[in-house]
C-alpha cells in the first residue's frame, strides 16, 4: 500500500541533488519541438537502466516508459513536456543555455526532471498493482506534440484509465498545488486574413479599392465579437495582433495581411467566434469593394479536467502537502496547452505548481529571457508523482 506522504518528501529531498543536476544538464542543453534528440536519449537511457519497457519514435522524439506490476488492470498515465524555446537566455545561471537563441523558458526540463524522479522511486521502490505509462512529450509550445503523439497510436499501445500533467506556474508560491475542475485552459486558434484590393497613387483614391481602410474597419468590427456576440459570462478573446500592409504614405498598396489570435473557454464560444469572423470579415471586405481570404485554423483545444480525477489530484495535493500548500479552484487561464488534447481521449487533470513570487527568476514570468525553473520544486513534483502513482494503482486487481 502506499507510504505515509512524508516518506516520499524524504526520498526525494535525499536524491534532489541528482534530480536537479539532471534538470540543470537538461536545462544547459536545450531542443526545440521535434528535435529533443538529446533530451530523450537522456530520458530512454534512464528508463532502460531503471527497468522501464521503453519505446521511443511516437512523434519522433517521444519517448514512452511503461512499468508493471502486480495483476492489477488498471493503467494509469502521467505526462511531462521536454521541448524549449527560441529564446535567447539572458539568466546569467552556471548551467545556462550552451546554444545561442534556444533555452528552457518554460520550465519543461523540470518537468522532466520531476518525472525522472518519481519513475526513479518506482522502479526501486514502488508498491503497487497495475500498469504505469509514463509519458515523455516533444513539442508542446505550440507544434502540438500531444495530438501527434495521440495519431501515431498512443493510447492504443498504452491505454490509460487517467492521465495527468503538471505545469509550473510563476506568480504563486513555491511548491502550492492548484487545481480546478472542468475548463481550465483556453483553446487557441489562428487566423489569417488577406484583403486584396487595387492599388494606386494615394492622391488619387478613387481610382482604387484600398485595403487599408478595409483592414481598418475590420479590426473594430471584430471587437464586437466579444462586447455583442458572446456572453458577458463566458471568456473569450479575439486579438489582431498583426496588420501588414503598405510601405509609402504616397501609395495605396494592393493587399493587405491581418494576423488573429483567438481563445475561448468554451466549445461552443469557440465555434461561435469561427462563425462571427468569416462573416464580418467577408461583409466588411465586400462594403469596400475588395475581396477577402480567411484562412482559419484550428490550434489547440480547450482543456478540460474531468471532476473525479481532479478530485483525486487534489486529495493526493493535501494528504502530501498539507491544505495550506493546495488551492482547491484556481481561476480558469487564457493560456494553452496541448495537453487538452490527451484530455479529450482520457479523463484526467492537470494541475499547476508554484515556481514563486517576487522579481527573481523563479518569479519571472514564463517566455521570458530571464525566466528559470524553481530547484526547490524537483522534488517537490517528483514526491507528487510518485505517490499519486502509488494511490492511484493500488489495490485494484480487479479493476478495468
Amino acid at each position: 500500500m502506499p507510504q505515509n506522504p512524508k516518506h516520499y518528501l524524504d526520498y526525494m529531498n535525499q536524491h534532489a541533488g541528482q534530480l536537479i543536476d539532471l534538470r540543470h544538464d537538461i536545462h544547459r542543453n536545450p531542443e526545440l519541438g521535434f528535435e529533443e534528440f538529446r533530451t530523450s536519449d537522456l530520458v530512454a537511457r534512464c528508463l532502460q537502466d531503471w527497468g522501464y519497457e521503453v519505446e521511443r519514435g511516437l512523434a519522433g522524439t517521444g519517448v514512452v516508459g511503461r512499468l508493471r506490476r502486480g495483476v492489477g488492470t488498471r493503467q494509469l498515465g502521467i505526462r511531462a513536456d521536454m521541448d524549449a524555446l527560441p529564446i535567447e537566455e539572458q539568466t546569467g545561471l552556471a548551467y545556462s543555455s550552451d546554444r545561442p537563441g534556444i533555452m528552457h523558458a518554460c520550465g519543461h526540463d523540470g518537468h522532466t526532471a520531476m518525472l525522472l524522479g518519481a519513475a526513479k522511486y518506482l522502479a526501486e521502490s514502488g508498491e503497487f498493482s497495475g500498469v504505469l505509462n509514463l509519458i515523455f512529450q516533444p513539442a508542446e509550445e505550440s507544434m502540438g506534440g500531444a495530438k501527434r503523439m495521440i495519431e501515431q497510436g498512443l493510447f492504443e499501445k498504452y491505454p490509460c484509465n487517467a492521465i495527468f500533467a503538471m505545469h509550473n506556474m510563476p506568480g504563486i508560491p513555491q511548491g502550492r498545488l492548484v487545481f480546478r475542475e472542468g475548463a481550465t485552459m483556453a483553446s487557441s486558434d489562428y487566423v489569417t486574413v488577406t484583403l486584396t484590393g487595387v492599388g494606386g497613387h494615394g492622391a488619387m483614391p478613387h481610382l482604387a479599392a484600398d485595403p487599408v481602410v478595409a483592414a481598418a474597419s475590420i479590426v473594430m468590427a471584430l471587437q464586437t465579437i466579444v462586447s455583442r456576440n458572446t456572453d458577458p459570462q463566458e471568456m473569450a478573446v479575439v486579438t489582431v495582433a498583426a496588420l501588414h500592409v503598405g510601405k509609402a504614405n504616397n501609395v495605396i498598396p494592393h493587399s493587405a495581411v491581418m494576423e488573429i489570435s483567438v481563445r475561448s473557454l468554451n466549445r461552443e464560444v469557440r465555434k461561435l467566434i469561427e462563425k462571427r469572423i468569416k462573416s464580418i470579415v467577408t461583409a466588411q471586405a465586400d462594403s469596400f469593394d475588395v475581396k477577402a481570404q480567411v484562412d482559419y485554423r484550428e490550434g489547440y483545444a480547450v482543456l478540460v479536467n474531468t471532476r473525479d480525477e481532479t478530485e483525486f489530484a487534489r486529495r493526493i495535493g493535501r494528504e502530501l502537502l498539507g491544505d495550506e500548500n493546495v488551492i482547491l479552484e484556481g481561476e480558469a487561464m487564457t493560456a494553452s496547452e496541448d495537453f487538452a488534447f490527451m484530455l479529450e481521449k482520457r479523463p484526467g487533470c492537470y494541475l499547476m505548481i508554484g515556481n514563486g513570487i517576487g522579481n527573481g527568476s523563479s518569479g519571472c514570468q514564463v517566455h521570458n529571457p530571464a525566466y528559470d525553473f524553481n530547484d526547490y520544486n524537483v522534488p517537490v513534483g517528483a514526491a507528487y508523482w510518485a505517490y499519486l502513482a502509488e494511490s492511484y494503482l493500488h489495490s485494484n486487481a480487479g479493476d478495468s
